[in-house]
């Protein structure tokens, strides 16, 4: 009898200590997460986000595979600032601030929801135009000094193609790079910046008709003056359709994270060497030209 109540008393004990275990609580596991997925949603869509360059239309202050961080508050807010452009099209910003000629941008053309990474050039009121290369704000040339070639490796994400850069392709120590001829442009407010000018070319927007820049509206421009669709070119040929209104700038460029050159595979092991040295925390903001 003793041993049978003994028995019967452990089972009872394991039963109990059963009860006792806590019991994971879904419905708030749940929760947790979609405040996790709430809170990295809302720090995208109100304060910075991450930015991949898909194109050479800045070269040679972007390049193909450059991650940047992109902050969403310097201008205000408006129909573009949430992630995945949720809201529907609508003008005007809330807590509104124009751009600083210079300021790299993230813009969304409008009728679209697809994102472009340009540079401000114009302002309400500025009359922009462009005649063989040289542009012109407010009826002056903007001063610009011939910095040579740079080489730019040549590597997946960075092809050089033949369609582009017809003759640019050059070649030192048995590697291949792409020769660009660099020219520095120096905006009135003294910010200066890097651009390519391949000489010129009919189409590659060489000549632009001076216009006037309406108010709330800005003129964006590439740093790859003859690979880039911006301002000068209309949406029917995937340009920026000239002055964009300011409501549709998404965001400004704060800088470099890192740089992949695009050979790394599903391997780990390529993915350290895919790297590009040197790229990371490069800041976007132009400096100011001592000359």
């Amino acid at each position: 009898m003793a041993a049978d109540e003994l028995a019967l008393g452990h089972e009872a004990y394991e039963e109990g200590e059963a009860d006792a275990r806590p019991r994971t609580d879904w419905w708030a596991e749940a929760r947790g997460i979609l405040w996790l997925v709430l809170a990295v949603l809302g720090f995208h869509s109100l304060i910075a986000k991450p930015f991949f360059i898909p194109s050479e239309s800045m070269l040679p202050t972007l390049v193909v595979g450059d991650r940047l961080v992109v902050t969403k508050y310097p201008y205000g807010f408006s129909w573009v600032t949430p992630t995945f452009h949720i809201l529907p099209h609508m003008q005007g910003r809330f807590l509104g601030r124009l751009p600083e000629r210079g300021d790299v941008v993230i813009v969304t053309p409008p009728g679209t929801n697809t994102d472009y990474i340009k540079r401000v050039i114009g302002l309400p009121g500025d009359t922009i135009g462009v005649r063989a290369g040289i542009v012109y704000l407010n009826g002056k040339a903007i001063p610009r000094r011939a910095m040579g070639d740079r080489y730019i490796p040549v590597d997946p994400n960075t092809r050089c193609d033949d369609d582009h850069y017809h003759g640019f392709l050059a070649e030192r120590g048995g590697k291949q790079y792409c020769r660009l001829p660099i020219f520095r442009e120096t905006l009135p407010n003294g910010r200066s910046y890097d651009t390519v000018d391949l000489g010129f070319k009919p189409g590659r927007g060489d000549n632009y008709p001076e216009i006037r820049v309406p108010q709330g509206k800005v003129f964006l421009m590439g740093d790859n003056r003859d690979n880039s669709a911006d301002s000068r070119f209309p949406l029917s040929q995937n340009g920026l359709g000239g002055p964009v209104p300011w409501e549709n700038i998404g965001g400004r460029a704060e800088f470099i994270t890192f740089s992949l050159d695009g050979s790394a595979s599903w391997n780990p092991l390529t993915w350290p060497q895919s790297f590009r040295p040197g790229r990371a925390g490069t800041t976007l903001h132009p400096q100011r030209d001592s000359h």
